[in-house]
């Protein structure tokens, strides 16, 4: 089979095969290019921006021997990779700066906060630059779905729906595979397996009904002598179905958000940092772009110092554009105009994030770490996954993106900070009044981001401009998680650097070649 796969479709089917078959890696990661440590020696690179994507192009094209200068509007990098912490300045066009007043040792990653196990491009990075991680727990059994439609508003342990969900669906079906109702779609020995099966995924008495299950929680906990655990109750299905936020409990069975998750020690900007500090030329801060020129043989880039307000000009061989597009699309640039309209059509999806500092009340009521889903007008609430049983910890109690993201934008700061209060409350009554030091973070309203991310396959995005920006602008090329297939993910801006760093080395064996003729 291999064999014939490759005498019809070259290598790379006949790895897709390999692949197929378990004998290939299926890893998710772009490798990085293998490129001579000499392969750039003469050639410069500026990179725009100091962002996963940006700094990872740094790297690898410093290894390949490239000249490289990398230059970020902030005073800081990482990008949307952003840890908040005491005294950190938090700003938001149209908006008074916040400045987040945190007890000691916590922190707010106010973008990505999470790495899934699969993601190896960021994790190689964390592996090589030493960086500690953790496991981020993702998912709690113990956290909570909540929703006006059922239960008369009082949240529910999702220990409790998942298992009661399961237990009644399996009841149901083993009943009709007893009826012989799915007798034309099983054989009787399948079908006889399946019903046994049942009995164990649903906790099925001998009769296959459900009665309840220790897997749902206890109404009296196991204890000494002869007290024996008693299981709850089971929910009512027709309560459980009107469940708005049920959906809840299929969060984790995403592949982004399966276990095993993880988050570096101390905060997320610990992965950029280590890539920074590994570049021989440090980041230059506080520069930013607001022209780009080009000729067939170079760039030329003017940036604006902002602690000065003094401009000057920059040149390389190729420049690196990491800006996100609603930032790329301000600047006074001379690309052709189906790039510049690739890039003004560029239309970012909408994230909001308001934070609190709070005593760990949840650890309380056995949470620890996971998301509960408060249903409403905020999102999720997303509690720490570090510094257990220590006095406070950093509670996420707003996280949207989308349309309810933007609605919740349009409201003021202070009408935000009340609305994620109030979801905290009704999850957790009585302990609303404990969230102190407020932060709200509005990605599309944050500085030189102007949004969160884009997904060009969803309604009114233009897939043939991600293609175009995919391919070199003359001396230009565009990067970053916009122009992947996980635009959302550090590890899009990782896959999109390594594609970059490959097509930076083409043009350079293509400009020798030139010059050798």
């Amino acid at each position: 089979m291999i064999g014939r796969a490759a005498a019809l479709g070259g290598l790379g089917a006949a790895y897709t095969v390999m692949q197929g078959l378990g004998l290939a890696s299926t890893a998710f990661a772009e490798a990085a290019p293998s490129l001579p440590s000499s392969h750039g020696a003469g050639v410069s690179v500026l990179v725009l921006g100091a962002g996963i994507a940006g700094l990872v192009t740094a790297y690898e094209l410093q290894k390949a021997g490239y000249d490289v200068t990398v230059i970020e509007a902030r005073d800081r990098v990482g990008g949307r990779a952003w840890t908040v912490r005491d005294g950190s300045r938090v700003s938001l066009l149209g908006e008074a700066d916040q400045t987040a007043r945190l007890s000691k040792g916590l922190y707010f990653n106010a973008g990505p906060a999470r790495i899934p196990s699969h993601h190896q491009g960021v994790l190689s990075y964390v592996r090589a630059l030493n960086v500690p991680i953790e496991v981020e727990v993702n998912a709690s059994r113990g956290a909570l779905l909540q929703s006006d439609a059922a239960f008369g508003g009082a949240p529910i342990q999702q220990r409790q729906a998942v298992n009661d969900l399961r237990g009644q669906l399996s009841e149901l079906l083993s009943k009709s595979l007893k009826r012989g109702s799915l007798d034309g779609d099983l054989t009787a020995e399948d079908r006889d397996r399946l019903i046994a099966f049942l009995k164990s995924y649903g906790d099925l008495d001998a009769g296959s009904l459900y009665r309840g299950s220790e897997r749902s929680g206890y109404a009296i906990y196991p204890g000494a002598l002869d007290q024996k655990g008693v299981a709850r109750l089971p929910l009512p299905l027709s309560e459980l179905l009107r469940h708005t936020g049920l959906g809840g409990i299929l969060y984790e069975d995403n592949i982004v958000m399966q276990a095993t998750m993880f988050e570096p020690v101390g905060g997320m900007d610990r992965i950029p940092q280590a890539i920074a500090g590994a570049l021989r030329r440090p980041v230059a801060l506080n520069l930013e772009t607001v022209a780009i020129r080009q000729t067939p043989t170079q760039a030329q880039v003017t940036v604006r110092d902002r602690t000065t307000g003094k401009t000057r000009q920059l040149t390389a061989d190729h420049l690196v554009a990491t800006l996100p597009l609603p930032v790329l699309t301000q600047l006074d640039t001379d690309f052709s105009p189906p790039v510049k309209r690739a890039i003004a059509g560029a239309r970012y999806d909408h994230a909001s994030k308001v934070a609190f500092e709070a005593p760990r009340f949840w650890e309380d009521q056995q949470i620890y770490g996971g998301l509960s889903f408060p249903g409403g007008d905020t999102g999720l609430v997303w509690y720490p996954s570090s510094g257990f049983n220590t006095p406070t910890g950093v509670l996420v109690a707003a996280y949207l993106t989308g349309g309810p993201a933007k609605a919740l934008q349009a409201l003021p700061l202070s009408v935000q900070i009340a609305h994620a209060r109030a979801a905290v409350e009704r999850l957790h009554p009585g302990h609303g009044v404990d969230l102190t030091a407020p932060i709200v973070i509005d990605w599309n309203r944050v500085p030189f981001n102007l949004g969160p991310w884009i997904h060009w396959d969803s309604e009114g995005a233009d897939p043939a401009a991600y293609h175009l920006l995919n391919q070199p602008a003359g001396r230009v090329l565009f990067s970053g998680a916009h122009l992947s297939q996980l635009p959302s993910w550090m590890e899009g801006g990782v896959a999109a650097a390594r594609r970059t760093v490959s097509l930076v080395a083409e043009r350079t064996r293509a400009d020798r070649l030139v010059s050798a003729r």
